[in-house]
Formats: structure tokens, sequence, C-alpha cells
């Protein structure tokens, strides 16, 4: 592997190791809704602001994500809304994966 590939291999997997966490794939999918608060984002995850903090840093850290702030309070915004492709392309494959396992079980060959 050359020094560029190896650079690049780094850079795609910190961003996969951004998302791979269920609240932070979820996150992702409220802010391509619209910009959300922290406090907003916590109540619909079901977790306290303070973890809902350090997901949404993760996410701005690794540049997924957008902050700004109005007034008293601070707005998250998806970036990278290409991020939606490949969240889809996870779920065909997970569609793939089901369907597999459906007919190695024998489910529905009546």
């Amino acid at each position: 592997m050359t020094e560029d590939e190896k650079y690049k291999s780094e850079g795609r997997a910190a961003i996969l190791k951004a998302i791979s966490h269920p609240s932070r794939i979820f996150i992702v999918d409220k802010l391509n809704e619209k910009p959300y608060c922290v406090c907003e984002l916590a109540e619909m995850i079901g977790i306290d602001q303070s973890t809902t903090s350090k997901h949404l840093s993760i996410l701005k850290n690794a540049g997924i994500i957008d902050d700004t702030k109005k007034g008293t309070t601070v707005y998250y915004s998806l970036r990278c809304k290409c991020l939606l492709d490949f969240i889809g392309c996870i779920e065909n494959v997970i569609r793939m994966n089901i369907d597999r396992n459906k007919k190695y079980m024998g489910v529905g060959n009546n």
C-alpha cells in the first residue's frame, strides 16, 4: 500500500467509525429532515444531552455535520447528504441478507 492509499484508507475508516453507532446513524437520518438542537435530538433518542453532545461532536469532527448558533441555541445540520446514499446501500445489504436467510431457512417455500 502506498502512502497515498494508506492516507485515503485511514480517512475512510475515520468516517465509517464516526457513523458506527446507532445513535449517530439516527442523528444523521433526523438531520436530513431539518436542523435540530441537542435537546430535541436527545429527547428523540432517549438519552441525556451530554451523551448526545458527544455524538454530535464526533460527527462534526468527522465533517459530517455543521452547527449554527441562533441566539443561545446551537442547531445542527447535515453537511454531507451523500452519506444517505451509503446508508441506503447498507439497507439494501440488510434486505438481501434477510432474503438469503429466509431461503436458507426454507421460509416462504410452500
